[in-house]
């Protein structure tokens, strides 16, 4: 049976393709207090909430946070980071 061009739909995407978990462990670790890893994922309203918590705590709560964040980002595998924060769109923890 030949497949079409356009048959995408039922092709597994790779999960390195497109996978943002070195970049946002990272962020999350040196540039907690200012949300960027949540804004990198596309969770907006999230990482709006995360600067005002923030301004509001001087970035002593959400630098905490993002430490915690980057590391659990960090030692989750490609897969399953890829399938929880990016595919699933889980935003916190």
């Amino acid at each position: 049976m030949e497949h079409s061009k356009h048959e995408y739909w039922n092709q597994q995407q790779s999960v390195q393709e497109d996978n943002k978990r070195l970049a946002a462990g990272i962020l999350a670790i040196l540039l907690a207090p200012f949300g960027v890893h949540k804004f990198l994922l596309g969770y907006n309203k999230e990482g709006i909430l995360w600067l005002i918590i923030s301004a509001v705590t001087f970035g002593t709560l959400t630098g905490f946070l993002g430490i915690i964040e980057g590391v659990i980002y960090l030692t989750k595998s490609d897969k399953e980071f890829y399938n929880t924060y990016q595919l699933h769109k889980r935003k916190w923890f």
